[in-house]
């Protein structure tokens, strides 16, 4: 076997499709995002504007998130030293979850490295919990939620997305008497749509469901408090178990499930994806806790965050492009070509300094290959203005169609 020649026929499929993906090597500076520094392959560099981070809000600069860190790392130092279960669990730790357990109006939060591994780790373990559970999963979830569905070894659906008379029918199909958990997402992040959270929480009471939500894209950002979807409509009492992210609106990393007392002791004493990953060092949990603390206060950051996506919204339409707009604050301007896609990524970064990362297969589904923009309330009017013109300019040099992409 010649395993070089394996390695070169894959990556030279990804190289064909047009869907090989490039690392953007990028220098943020504190006080200065979303402006940063690029650094070219052959080493010289050029000032960019981002267009594509997660650090919705500019939490990753703020001063209080900072401070808290700073101090951390003064009093503890580096790493947390080991695993939760072995001298990995300080006071920086249970603070977070405190605060956590908090925002969702939940008894108990259990903190992980990333959201990703939360959703593996939870959903993968629940079926050692609830023998022959069943799970229903939203066509469009994560990939995280889709490998812990998949590893569990226990049985799933997958209803179509969004689709609640789709989820009844198999529901309906099903023992009544089996353990059943529906899992879905508030914020569905390539499209911005919403998922259509009362309803199914109406279905789980009806068939004795256990209900699973991933707000990654809305914690921080939606409810009076920062609580996600879940807290803007009323509905967090509602849901069993709430997964979200440190990493994208609070800037820093980490991911957690918020639930009852008895499910997150559950959970942590059968996770291996808990039990067996070193906790995150004390100095990011203690800038996650300033963080989510801070924003349970500042709707006006919310409120400017909103208005920034609309105000993009509406200037790309304005210009006829084929934008997605379900009324979240996410900015999916579809392409449909990943060739076309890249293209369209590669000159706004060379020729104006505008840095959106291609969204191709398998992230997207073939032909809904787009550029997805997250704007913030950091990107003020000179940079709207500068995203817009460039992209105007390119949509024409590229010879798209936008009235029949927009259709």
């Amino acid at each position: 076997m010649d395993y070089t020649a394996k390695l070169d026929d894959a990556l030279d499929r990804l190289h064909e499709e047009g869907r090989y993906r490039t690392f953007i090597d990028i220098e943020r500076t504190q006080g200065h995002f979303p402006h940063a520094t690029w650094t070219r392959p052959d080493g010289t560099q050029r000032p960019i504007t981002v267009w594509c981070g997660n650090d919705y809000l500019g939490m990753g600069q703020h001063p209080v998130v900072l401070e808290a860190m700073h101090e951390a790392v003064d009093a503890t130092g580096a790493g947390s030293g080991g695993t939760r279960n072995i001298s990995g669990t300080t006071i920086y730790h249970k603070r977070l979850e405190a605060e956590l357990a908090d925002l969702h109006g939940k008894e108990s939060a259990l903190l992980f490295t990333s959201a990703y591994i939360a959703n593996d780790a939870t959903l993968s373990t629940l079926p050692k919990l609830f023998p022959g559970l069943i799970i229903y999963s939203d066509a469009l979830n994560h990939a995280s939620m889709i490998e812990g569905v998949r590893r569990n070894g226990g049985a799933k659906r997958i209803f179509k997305h969004n689709d609640v008379a789709h989820l009844r029918s198999l529901l309906e199909a099903d023992d009544p008497a089996a353990p059943k958990l529906i899992a879905f997402e508030s914020v569905y992040s390539m499209d911005g749509d919403f998922g259509p959270i009362e309803e199914i929480c109406d279905l789980a009471d009806e068939f004795g469901a256990l209900t699973y939500i991933d707000e990654v894209h809305a914690v921080g950002m939606y409810g009076p408090r920062g609580g996600g979807v879940t807290e803007r409509d009323n509905l967090a009492h509602r849901i069993d178990i709430i997964n979200g992210t440190l990493a994208k609106a609070y800037g820093v990393m980490g991911g957690y499930i918020a639930a009852s007392e008895k499910m997150c002791d559950a959970v942590r004493s059968y996770a291996p994806g808990f039990i067996f990953t070193t906790s995150l060092p004390p100095a990011v949990a203690a800038g996650a806790a300033a963080s989510v603390a801070h924003l349970k206060t500042d709707q006006a950051l919310r409120e400017r965050h909103q208005t920034q996506a609309q105000i993009l919204k509406l200037r790309l339409k304005g210009l006829g492009l084929p934008i997605i707009d379900h009324g979240s604050h996410i900015v999916p301007v579809i392409v449909g070509n990943p060739v076309h896609t890249k293209v369209l990524s590669d000159h706004l970064l060379e020729d104006y300094g505008i840095y959106v990362q291609p969204i191709n297969f398998p992230t997207v589904p073939r032909g809904t290959e787009r550029l997805r923009f997250t704007p913030s309330p950091v990107h003020g009017p000179r940079e709207m203005d500068a995203l817009v013109k460039a992209i105007d300019a390119l949509w024409s040099h590229c010879a798209l169609n936008r009235a029949d992409l927009a259709g």
